[in-house]
């Protein structure tokens, strides 16, 4: 007789009555939403929308779909994981509470995305000034600007909504415009700002969507963006974006509000003599990496004296770079000595072309937060009603901006989780197990002291717990 021995352990598998906490890593979030009052501050803007007597109110609804979604759940109905441990996560609203709350904000859709709006920026204000010099308002300079990228996205939905159209890539559902705040290389992810559904049919290049969402994000800035006249400080921030939002009367609006830009743009059609300026790299100075050092096979110019630019803003200058074709990228008529020559506009005070380059291209940093926004729940909206899907997205943002704000506000600075993605932060401590118990009439969770980010979560715990102290104690400032 053969024996043979598995890959695994094969243990049987029985049911217990004991706490046992499935996801026990998320009562760091838990713990940071509490230090911030989010109760009273959800109550006080979001109210409205629950009768008076109701047991669920509102911020305690919108805190459980934030965690649900933030640990991986994508429909209303995973908040069941939450549900099964109210030691943890307290008591959480019924499917059909939450089918009545979503119809609520669906009858007065404008009034829910202000509330929701003013929330996330109170919410914003306090984490930043918590950091002090780490804030990335307090880091804003005219030289060093806060990066706000605005990019358009799709969404692909598989039945019939509301809003949902073709889109150009012969799909179908939305394309909404978002906005996002880069807090720069080295000082970890970023944040989403705004969030706008839009029809799958809408293109990316609209001057007015542009000008909508921009909007949206520099309403979310707190109070160090105005002067004392509540005045916009313009020239602290950059609007980033791809060439969609090259228009003249997107330009010329950033123009008006005092903002820097710099944007990618389409290079028109060129004749030969400027292709051979191009083939000339003598004229061109080397071009860096992200981390700063020089790459021997690109170069950026300042091509301003060169490729006039008509109507656009005063002070609007054009730089070029080339760089060797990228395998199997198809050649076109910029692309005469195998390099490939992109350009981009800015109004930026600063002159030097191979840092505006690199900063310019750090744009690429947004998709990895499109990325993450939609797995935070914008890549599968659950209703049909149009503006429940927009309240949907204000909560993933909520919840991709929660992780965010943890990672600024809690982590000591240089942290090598400040970098983490959402995913990672779900496979390596939401989704760490625990069990609860009660010791000295004080319930406490048990988690395995061997685990990976175990010593982790003990550091989130301790900070978020001085962090409630300073804020009970009126010391904001770190």
């Amino acid at each position: 007789m053969n024996n043979t021995t598995g890959l695994y352990p094969q243990l049987p598998t029985v049911t217990t009555s004991q706490n046992l906490v499935s996801h026990a890593g998320l009562a760091t979030l838990t713990g940071l939403l509490n230090s911030l009052g989010f109760r009273h501050l959800a109550e006080d803007r979001l109210g409205q929308f629950a009768p008076t007597t109701a047991t669920h109110r509102p911020g305690k609804m919108i805190a459980d779909l934030v965690l649900m979604l933030a640990s991986g759940g994508a429909h209303v109905t995973d908040t069941d994981q939450l549900r099964t441990t109210p030691g943890v996560f307290g008591p959480v609203a019924s499917d059909a509470t939450f089918s009545r709350f979503f119809t609520r904000l669906t009858e007065h859709p404008g009034a829910f995305d202000y509330a929701f709006a003013t929330l996330q920026r109170e919410v914003r204000s306090r984490l930043w000034a918590a950091v002090g010099q780490r804030s990335p308002a307090a880091r804003a300079t005219r030289a060093n600007p806060l990066v706000i990228d605005i990019d358009a996205s799709l969404v692909h939905v598989h039945s019939d909504k509301e809003g949902a159209k073709g889109t150009y890539k012969r799909g179908f559902g939305f394309a909404p415009m978002i906005a996002m705040a880069d807090y720069g290389q080295g000082h970890g992810t970023g944040e989403v700002l705004a969030v706008r559904m839009r029809p799958g049919n809408k293109g990316a290049n609209s001057a007015a969507d542009h000008i909508g969402i921009l909007s949206e994000a520099l309403a979310q800035l707190p109070d160090d963006f105005y002067d004392q006249h509540g005045n916009l400080i313009g020239e602290k921030i950059l609007v980033r974006t791809d060439s969609a939002g090259a228009s003249r009367e997107f330009l010329h609006h950033l123009h008006a509000l005092g903002l820097q830009f710099s944007t990618s743009y389409a290079l028109p059609v060129v004749n030969e003599r400027f292709i051979g300026w191009i083939n000339e790299k003598k004229y061109w100075e080397p071009a860096l990496t992200a981390h700063g050092k020089v790459r021997e096979d690109a170069w950026v110019i300042d091509a301003s004296n060169i490729l006039a630019l008509k109507d656009y803003p005063p002070g609007t200058r054009i730089y070029l770079r080339a760089e060797p074709l990228h395998p199997g990228a198809k050649a076109n008529l910029f692309d005469t000595d195998g390099n490939r020559v992109t350009a981009f506009l800015t109004n930026a005070p600063r002159f030097d072309p191979a840092l505006l380059d690199v900063r310019h291209r750090a744009r690429g940093r947004c998709e990895n937060r499109i990325k993450s926004l939609k797995a935070a729940g914008l890549g599968k909206l659950p209703f049909f009603a149009f503006g429940a899907n927009q309240a949907w997205a204000n909560l993933a943002m909520f919840a991709f901006n929660l992780v965010t704000w943890l990672q600024l506000a809690v982590l000591p600075a240089e942290h090598v989780a400040g970098s983490w993605d959402l995913k990672r932060w779900r496979y390596r401590v939401w989704s760490l197990a625990g069990k609860l118990v009660t010791g000295s009439r004080q319930p406490r969770i048990l988690v395995n002291q061997d685990a990976p980010e175990a010593d982790l979560v003990l550091l989130l715990h301790e900070r978020i717990s001085l962090l409630a102290g300073r804020w009970r104690n009126g010391h904001l400032a770190a």
